[in-house]
């Protein structure tokens, strides 16, 4: 190297040590000066949820009845009062999407202050936005819209996706429940196309339950994007004491209720968020006519693939080739879980404009609907 590139080498050399000694300095100073805030600051940049920031989530009584989409507002804000660095906003629909942090105030854009973004209606800013924050660290970035929406999001989610980034998605008004808004609104084959998007989470819960449960999974989850998807209509909250417990959700997909009497189960019905309820009731149909069948909720298809073996197998066990499913949107690749045999109850056409009971209702998405197709496939056998 000639003399004089190797004097401006070291004198740059020189310059980024002192850069570095300064910076070391007043990191010093603050942490004594403000010992709290500097603890704050390390967790924030590091990543770190902060101790007890999921002890006061909320809970809901047996059968009360509750949009996940509701559940989760609730769950937002008891998560944001834990973990200071939780930080968005949503695409003009914080009342619909209930995602606004009470209390926090709204985001200038001049001082910093406020925790609340008013992103506009601009669903492809608004994602990559967060990114932006991800990228940046010491934030924890989270927005939201409806699902159908995410449409316009999809090249910010993929770069999440593809760049590992921690951001929380929250997409709500989930399927044709969505009513009279019509076909434009209501997402139909959204699900699969976002479960298609490697490293991306794609958790549907079916109660305020697995509401809880879904937003500790995606606070947890700092490997790539989660997507949160919640329902606009009321849903009633299951009884734990009935059924497994919520915390299955953590891995992808659990037993949520066995065959009357604990014995194998001649058939299997895999369900996803609203539609888990017209699968227990259809079990309880077929129950009246001594047919055995396990009902298994599956939130989250990726974090399930992601298990070992061993539990699959537990929860799908390979001698059961009885399988119905039952989603409110495409049936496309719930082969990989019915198996060539099964029965896929789902919705593979646009949707239309009535109230959601009707809608389900003229679709198919029945517990009546459920149990017949059980029957048809165990009179096949």
């Amino acid at each position: 190297m000639p003399d004089e590139a190797l004097r401006h080498f070291r004198t740059a050399v020189d310059r980024g040590r002192e850069i570095e000694e300064d910076w070391q300095r007043q990191l010093d100073a603050y942490s004594k000066k403000y010992p709290g805030l500097f603890e704050e600051w390390k967790q924030a940049v590091s990543g770190e949820l902060p101790p007890g920031w999921d002890s006061d989530l909320p809970g809901w009584d047996p059968g009360e009845s509750v949009a996940t989409r509701a559940a989760s507002g609730k769950v937002l804000d008891a998560i944001a009062r834990r973990v200071p660095s939780l930080i968005g906003g949503d695409a003009d629909l914080s009342e619909s999407t209930k995602t606004a942090i009470n209390d926090a105030g709204d985001f200038d854009g001049q001082t910093g202050a406020g925790r609340n973004i008013h992103f506009g209606v601009r669903e492809h800013a608004m994602g990559a936005i967060a990114n932006g924050m991800a990228y940046h660290g010491g934030i924890r970035p989270y927005t939201a819209t409806f699902f159908v929406f995410s449409d316009y999001m999809r090249p910010a989610v993929r770069l999440a996706a593809m760049s590992r980034l921690p951001v929380i998605f929250v997409w709500t008004h989930d399927s044709i429940a969505v009513g009279e808004d019509g076909p434009t609104h209501q997402p139909v084959e959204h699900l699969m196309s976002l479960r298609a998007i490697p490293f991306l989470k794609v958790v549907r819960p079916a109660d305020a339950g697995e509401t809880v449960e879904a937003w500790k999974y995606a606070m947890e989850n700092r490997e790539g994007p989660t997507a949160l998807v919640f329902t606009r209509q009321n849903l009633p909250s299951l009884d734990r004491k009935m059924y497994g417990p919520a915390g299955g959700l953590k891995r992808g997909a659990y037993v949520l209720a066995d065959a009357e009497g604990g014995d194998e189960p001649q058939g299997i019905i895999i369900a996803t968020g609203s539609e888990v309820h017209p699968a227990l009731e259809a079990r309880e149909l077929l129950a009246k006519g001594r047919i055995r069948v396990r009902v298994v909720s599956m939130p989250c298809w990726e974090e399930f693939e992601a298990q070992e073996e061993s539990y699959r197998e537990s929860v799908l066990p390979s001698s059961v080739d009885v399988r119905v499913s039952v989603e409110a949107g495409v049936t496309l690749g719930w082969s990989r879980w019915i198996g060539p045999g099964g029965i896929s109850i789902g919705i593979d056409r646009f949707g239309s404009s009535a109230p959601a009971k009707v809608n389900l209702e003229k679709y198919g998405i029945t517990s009546e609907h459920v149990a017949g197709a059980m029957k048809t496939l165990l009179r096949g056998k």
